[in-house]
């Protein structure tokens, strides 16, 4: 039935989110939510604490936990007592809420696909903490029980990805070495495995260097196109790592087993020509124009039907799946063993001491 219009102008749901926007450091903003796509099996993550309600005027924490209503906001409910309350106005709240929370992405929804930007800022040229990768694995469990039909992953600045943060690693590893090279591990597993398992096409736009994890990952997406900018480097052997990412099996599959040892032990640096003649790029674009051109095939594959994209995907990496989750888990255990023993360690660490590795 029809809400009657409450005298703070909040009306069927309304939140006021224009006042909300926020601003992000490619100048963008986080668009507004539809009160219609937000769903039932987001509010697990989205629950909203009394803390952010306190800090958004709703309410101030008593000692005990509990929320009391400022004064102005509860004499307003009070007037309208015949003021009914609309679940999407909670939902919707919860999911801003939620959306909050991504401190190093950036999450949009457009019209008929999700946005994920890498974003990060506790970390240098977008790299990969066990954190960072969880928040996109966040994302991405969102967008595959949202009404969107397809995924962009791109980034903000002018890199793509460095891959693992390897400051990171030396503070990590030396502190507690066992426990926190499964941890990591893990969490590179359970990174790579959630854009093995995701159900929707996934496009990537690589505006610019794409290194180590971040280059790796390329071949488990479904379409990449990259900036003229781009480039491409795997160089696991060079710093005392063995390959993640599933790229000891797709490189071969893709560029050919000689060029992808050339990658995988040499550190090769492919330029965006030379990755789109191999097949790991399928378009390459000038870089003035390279958002553009990106945002328009996007927004015509998601004119398409969702059952037929989610379908086709199916049909053609149906039969990688198991082995793709096969490849991760043994890369993931070779890994946590390599980090596990000492020498694996001080191979890793006389190398970062001596070089910096510099995109």
């Amino acid at each position: 039935m029809p809400l009657k219009k409450a005298q703070n102008g909040l009306e069927n749901g309304d939140t006021g989110s224009e006042k909300d926007e926020r601003n992000f450091g490619n100048g963008s903003h986080q668009p507004s939510l539809d009160l219609n796509d937000v769903g039932e099996q987001d509010l697990g993550e989205c629950d909203v604490s009394h803390a952010a309600l306190a800090e958004n005027g709703l309410g101030s924490a008593l000692t005990n936990g509990a929320l009391t209503l400022h004064s102005p906001v509860k004499r307003k409910l009070e007037a309208e007592k015949d003021y009914v309350f609309d679940k999407r106005l909670r939902y919707s709240v919860r999911q801003n809420e939620s959306n909050c929370r991504f401190r190093d992405i950036v999450v949009r929804k457009e019209e008929g696909f999700t946005h994920i930007l890498l974003s990060s800022q506790t970390s240098d040229n977008n790299a990969l903490t066990p954190e960072i990768m969880k928040e996109v694995r966040r994302a991405l469990c969102n967008a595959s029980t949202d009404d969107s039909k397809l995924l962009l992953l791109s980034a903000v600045g002018s890199v793509f990805c460095s891959g693992l943060d390897y400051s990171y690693l030396i503070g990590r590893l030396s502190s507690d070495r066992r426990k926190e090279s499964t941890r990591i591990a893990e969490a590179i597993r359970d990174f790579v495995k959630a854009f093995i398992q995701f159900k929707k096409p996934i496009v990537v736009a690589i505006n610019g260097p794409a290194l180590g994890l971040g280059a790796s990952i390329l071949p488990l997406c479904d379409i990449v196109w990259a900036s003229e900018k781009a480039w491409f480097q795997t160089p696991y052997a060079t710093i005392r790592l063995t390959p993640a990412g599933c790229s000891s099996y797709t490189f071969p599959q893709i560029l050919g087993v000689a060029l992808a040892n050339e990658m995988l032990f040499c550190g090769r640096k492919l330029t965006a020509q030379e990755a789109c003649s191999r097949g790991l790029v399928s378009q390459v674009f000038w870089p003035t124009t390279f958002s553009q051109e990106v945002m328009l095939r996007v927004k015509e594959m998601a004119s398409c039907s969702a059952v037929v994209l989610e379908e086709s995907k199916c049909l053609v990496r149906s039969f990688l799946k198991s082995v793709l989750e096969d490849v991760n888990e043994k890369e993931c255990i070779m890994l946590k063993q390599l980090w596990s023993s000492s020498k694996g360690l001080d191979s890793l660490f006389s190398y970062l001491q001596d070089k910096i590795y510099e995109v």
